[in-house]
């Protein structure tokens, strides 16, 4: 996957004070296509409605803008609200 161009990734965030959340980022593009997709599978009503939990939606594809934005629900508090709480990382398994 090129960084440049990527239009959805899953990502757990670790914040200085140990805590680590999880976000999934999606373009718009992509939730069109999944839509698309359920219209003929029957899923979501038959692509009627599309959820995904902790979704971040970006404007521009791209690690940068995934990575801006993350930065930036961090300055502003928002990620407690915007990006769910995982579990404490005990290490290598």
């Amino acid at each position: 996957m090129d960084p440049a161009s990527a239009r959805e990734a899953d990502a757990t965030i670790e914040l200085p004070d140990g805590t680590r959340r999880y976000a999934t980022f999606m373009h718009p593009s992509v939730i069109t296509e999944i839509m698309a997709r359920w219209q003929e599978s029957g899923e979501c009503l038959s692509g009627r409605y599309f959820y995904c939990t902790d979704l971040v939606v970006i404007r521009e594809p791209g690690f940068v803008t995934m990575a801006d934005a993350i930065r930036d629900l961090i300055e502003t508090g928002d990620i407690t609200s915007a990006c769910g709480l995982l579990p404490p990382d005990d290490g290598p398994d």
